[in-house]
């Protein structure tokens, strides 16, 4: 049986990464704040400790020494003086009345605040008055003769006092030696204190980084990693995965809404396999229709030739014989059937010349454009003599493609341009060819009567005429024919809107690749 969580379990459960690391982050900052007063306090108080010993008890006892040399000094020259005699003997009594004022200068400052050693001090002072003022004050004054007799009288009570000045002097220089030693340990103790306090302060941090390390593995790289494969496992395909999420409350929500596009892949995967299906069963029902299409397109221009070509040659040679023998009306009723039936006899060569892109023609090779449009200006060359058209051209590349397709494509552009040509200014074609965006791009620019804006993207569907057949003769399949063969090279061809006067039909085509092109007057395997 599973234990419940308890409310704190539950309610730490709802927090996210970011509460975590604040949490983590506050908790952290309080315990190195807290380590770290303690710290600075450990060093401040050693710190203080050891200025006390170096500024004021090292100094203390060795001025209290000072001072007892200081008087030592005085005593060993009063006394030589007063068992000699001698004035030399005063020399290092007055040297020690000077350093004793120098020593107690020296020591006076130090012992501030210090009421045990004040006494002391005081103590010694009395002491070392009483003495100057009973002993070395009168034997040092007296004179030479007289100086035995007075320092004979005053043997006994001056080796007393001294004795009583070194016996302060000492136990004030113990006293200063025991607070020194006092000091020092309490300097050893805020030292050990000292050291405690960063040692634990780096067992902390190090504590700190362990847990964080482990907190962000445990609460947030190990589940992102668990999550990041689960997610590629479903990348890879397998779609049945469940993402299932752990760590904080945020990465569960990430899980859960990874797993939920996960399901709505899935949904929309089944629903795209079945959309995928069905298009490929209406893909393969068009693409047959097409074919059925062509085939039937083919068959019947094909089929209809014969019968055409006799209708078309009983009416011209009806035409022949018996024109001018009958009325009017029937010469004219002749001329219609005549006219017909070559209109349709054009109509089907068209039709069958459209139903052969990419069907019969499709053998592509290293084709030079340069020679192709050389071959269509050819064939055209009555149509633009009798026009007086002008035909400039820019040097055009060498491509992969058909060479037939690519003739009828450069014929088409080029006869409806003369087609179309204005009657106002002598006809002008120009052929331009560029690279651009890493296709080629040719543009057939005429000065001709030019395609209204709305009619320039009907023109390329197939029987669009947008003149009589009196006044420009033709059947409308051309621009279709190029759109065909341009589509088929993997092109694209428009209409220039902003071309005026006249049309610029301007199309594309992949610029020549390494593939598998075979040159041309060579024969594909």
């Amino acid at each position: 049986m599973s234990r419940r969580p308890s409310p704190a379990e539950g309610a730490m459960s709802a927090w996210t990464t970011r509460r975590w690391l604040r949490v983590g982050v506050s908790v952290t900052l309080s315990v190195l704040t807290v380590l770290g007063a303690l710290g600075i306090w450990a060093m401040w108080r050693t710190s203080q400790l050891t200025n006390e010993i170096i500024d004021r008890r090292t100094p203390a006892l060795i001025a209290s020494i000072r001072l007892e040399e200081a008087l030592v000094n005085q005593e060993t020259g009063i006394r030589g003086y007063g068992l000699s005699g001698s004035e030399d003997f005063l020399a290092p009594y007055r040297q020690g009345v000077a350093d004793e004022r120098s020593a107690l200068r020296k020591l006076k400052p130090l012992l501030k605040g210090d009421a045990g050693g004040l006494k002391d001090l005081a103590d010694v002072q009395a002491l070392a008055g009483t003495w100057h003022e009973r002993i070395a004050r009168p034997v040092s004054t007296a004179a030479p003769s007289d100086v035995v007799d007075a320092a004979e009288k005053r043997t006994t009570e001056g080796k007393a006092t001294f004795d009583r000045l070194r016996t302060a002097m000492t136990r004030q220089q113990a006293h200063l030696q025991d607070r020194r030693t006092e000091v020092s340990r309490e300097l050893r103790a805020a030292m050990t204190v000292r050291n405690w306090m960063f040692t634990g302060i780096a067992v902390v941090i190090v504590l700190v980084t362990v847990l964080i390390f482990e907190g962000l593995r445990r609460g947030i790289t190990a589940p992102l990693t668990r999550l990041g494969s689960s997610a590629r496992d479903v990348a890879q395909g397998r779609f049945d995965r469940s993402l299932d999420g752990a760590g904080p409350a945020d990465l569960r929500r990430l899980a859960a809404d990874v797993d939920l596009m996960r399901r709505r892949l899935v949904a929309e995967l089944q629903s795209s396999e079945e959309s995928r299906r069905l298009l490929d069963e209406q893909a393969a029902d068009l693409k047959r229709s097409n074919t059925e299409l062509e085939q039937f397109a083919y068959v019947a221009s094909h089929d209809l030739q014969e019968p055409l070509r006799k209708v078309s040659s009983f009416t011209q040679l009806l035409q022949r014989r018996y024109g001018g023998q009958l009325d009017e009306r029937a010469d004219q009723y002749i001329d219609f059937a005549v006219d017909g039936a070559n209109r349709m006899q054009i109509l089907i060569n068209d039709l069958l010349a459209f139903s052969r892109v990419g069907r019969v023609h499709n053998d592509h090779r290293t084709v030079d454009l340069q020679s192709v449009l050389d071959s269509a200006l050819g064939n055209l060359s009555v149509a633009i003599e009798e026009s007086g058209t002008e035909i400039t051209s820019d040097p055009l590349p060498t491509i992969a493609g058909d060479t037939t397709q690519l003739t009828m494509l450069w014929q088409n552009l080029l006869s409806n341009a003369i087609k179309f040509r204005s009657p106002e200014r002598t006809p002008r074609i120009h052929i331009s060819a560029a690279v651009v965006d890493d296709v080629w791009q040719f543009a057939v620019s005429d000065n001709g009567i030019g395609i209204a804006p709305e009619f320039q993207q009907k023109v390329f569907i197939l029987f669009q005429r947008l003149h009589t057949k009196d006044a420009y003769p033709g059947t409308g399949i051309g621009l279709a024919m190029c759109k065909k063969i341009v589509e088929f090279h993997d092109g694209t061809i428009t209409i220039d809107p902003d071309h005026q006067p006249g049309t610029r039909v301007v199309f594309t085509l992949p610029v020549a690749t390494k593939g598998p092109t075979v040159p041309e007057g060579e024969t594909q395997p």
